[in-house]
């Protein structure tokens, strides 16, 4: 397995370098949803740079010290129904070290036409360097091509490798699009381009 290479030596506070590599296939002013936010490391970033985000979380004290222009809602994500039934698609989704495979069929569907899907977390491999090393939270091979081709999203990009910084770890990562309503769609030409 190749060593996937970051784009800069960010630390835990520092958005991840598939967020910031890919961000600019985000329209202008986008309704972005961190599921799993965390820190909140990632939807400050995003909405520093003019996007409407939502970060959700478990963790109620993590969401109560998110930075103003962040919406934020607790909810557990593991448990109940859909916390996110009834609300608008979303332009772009996040989701950064987390796995709950359950949610996939849901974030496929809170995606609008011409939407962004972001995803990055630990991959079979990790157990040798650290945790998670549990199966249910390690990514199988080639996991996240198949979740986006079972929905319909077009890959822009994918990684399956081991990253150094800010530790050694096995990760894939997946940037994938929902096809725009229409060839027309005046955005459409944007999702697809490979650098900024």
């Amino acid at each position: 397995m190749m060593p996937l290479q970051p784009a800069s030596h960010a630390g835990l506070s520092e958005p991840s370098p598939w967020v910031t590599r890919w961000a600019h296939l985000l329209r202008s002013g986008a309704r972005v949803l961190d599921l799993a936010c965390g820190s909140g490391r990632h939807a400050a970033w995003l909405a520093a740079r003019g996007h409407a985000v939502l970060a959700v979380d478990r963790d109620a004290e993590a969401i109560a010290a998110l930075p103003a222009g962040v919406s934020g809602r607790v909810a557990d994500l593991e448990q109940g129904v859909w916390p996110l039934a009834g609300e608008a698609p979303f332009d772009a989704i996040v989701v950064i070290n987390y796995l709950h495979r359950p949610l996939w069929p849901h974030l496929a569907a809170a995606l609008a036409p011409g939407s962004v899907w972001l995803y990055e977390t630990f991959a079979a491999g990790n157990e040798t360097v650290g945790k998670p090393s549990r199966p249910d939270f390690l990514l199988r091979p080639g996991e996240l091509l198949e979740v986006a081709r079972t929905h319909g999203l077009r890959v822009i990009a994918y990684e399956d490798g081991v990253i150094e910084v800010p530790k050694t770890a096995f990760v894939q990562r997946l940037c994938a699009v929902r096809a725009a309503d229409s060839p027309d769609d005046a955005h459409a030409p944007a999702r697809y381009r490979l650098d900024p």
